[in-house]
């Protein structure tokens, strides 16, 4: 049996037309939204509220948390809203709940004068750098893992973890599907691509999201049970489990954010198919960079990434069988047959209109 889930996070534009980002947003101007939207406590303990407090509901603060000289957040910078489903044994009922809780927080966003817009990179900022300084504890924390010596580039994107885990699969096993998600991610990215946008202007390429992301960070993420299930890399393939509901569980971080939920459907598809498969023989314990930034900058118009991305595609399909889920792939080869990805719509977008934020604000057209 699969389970599924899905974390999207959301990128919004302020009352001015302004991308809303660290550089002049405050914890308190997220949190106000945060406040008006429901809890559902049956959605407990299978959701982790963490250390800081700050994930007490299906919505939560995205951003950077500071510390004094504990491991209590004295603050938090943030760069946008994320949204998470519970988990579900159906790809369908995850969509469902992703689409109403966005639908939700749209409408109270807006209370607030905040709307939600599709990027999945800073299209103006292309550093983070901590104001203040990181203090003596907050620097030694930082050494605690790969990840989060890295966790100035998470400041800069957006996009989704979907989540994915397998009924009475081997810790062995989950690992292994981690490694094969890693050593096919470059072929499974482009199609969520949305982020053309750099330092005010059109990017030379389709997702600078991967380009300065995957490498440096994970592609996937597998949560374990024991210290000693650990892999030692850098980035992190594994992870400790915080919360029973964690353990088994295959995240594919690698994606863009989409501002069409079925894509994010197809995906879960296409890594069930994945899981499924015993074709594909690639394994990798660490993303391949290179590769990566050459998917970022190419798409599908590369050769040896369209041409892996079908037989990618083809293998999950012939592993669904006649599993229902199947038709949600539908949409990935449409997006093969046209070689185009969100991104191309948003660069003719800006040929147009000649604003990021005019571009930004056309997005999640739901």
């Amino acid at each position: 049996m699969f389970l599924f889930g899905i974390e999207h996070e959301v990128a919004f534009l302020n009352n001015e037309g302004k991308f809303a980002d660290f550089s002049h947003t405050k914890f308190t101007d997220f949190n106000q939204i945060i406040e008006k939207l429901p809890t559902y406590t049956s959605d407990y303990p299978q959701l982790r509220i963490g250390d800081g407090g700050i994930k007490q509901k299906r919505w939560y603060i995205e951003g950077f948390e500071r510390f004094a000289d504990s491991d209590k957040p004295i603050d938090c910078l943030p760069k946008g809203i994320e949204i998470r489903t519970t988990i579900h044994s159906n790809i369908e009922t995850v969509i469902t709940e992703l689409s109403e809780s966005f639908r939700l927080l749209r409408e109270v966003a807006a209370e607030f004068g905040f709307s939600p817009s599709l990027t999945s990179f800073n299209p103006y900022n292309p550093v983070f750098e901590p104001k203040p300084p990181l203090n003596d504890y907050e620097i030694r924390r930082r050494q605690a893992s790969p990840e989060k010596q890295t966790a100035h580039i998470p400041m800069l994107t957006y996009g989704p973890d979907l989540n994915i885990s397998v009924a009475d699969l081997s810790t062995e096993g989950v690992i292994d599907i981690g490694r094969k998600l890693t050593y096919y991610s470059p072929y499974i990215v482009p199609f969520s691509y949305s982020s053309p946008f750099y330092n005010g202007g059109l990017w030379d390429g389709l997702s600078v999201r991967t380009f300065i992301r995957t490498g440096k960070r994970p592609a996937a993420l597998v949560f374990v049970h024991k210290q000693e299930q650990l892999i030692n890399s850098i980035p992190s393939l594994t992870k400790i489990a915080r919360i029973p509901s964690e353990v088994g569980r295959i995240e594919f971080k690698a994606c863009d954010s989409c501002d069409n939920f079925f894509i994010y459907a197809a995906l879960l598809t296409l890594l069930k198919g994945l899981v499924l498969d015993e074709t594909l023989l690639g394994r990798a314990t660490v993303p391949d960079a290179g590769l990566h930034q050459l998917s970022a900058k190419e798409g599908f118009d590369n050769e040896d990434i369209f041409r892996n991305a079908t037989k990618v595609v083809q293998a999950a399909e012939v592993a669904l069988g006649n599993d229902p889920d199947i038709h949600y792939l539908t949409l990935l080869k449409v997006l093969l047959a046209k070689r185009k990805t969100r991104s191309h719509e948003l660069i003719e977008m800006f040929h147009r209109l000649s604003s990021i934020e005019e571009v930004i604000r056309q997005t999640y057209q739901v």
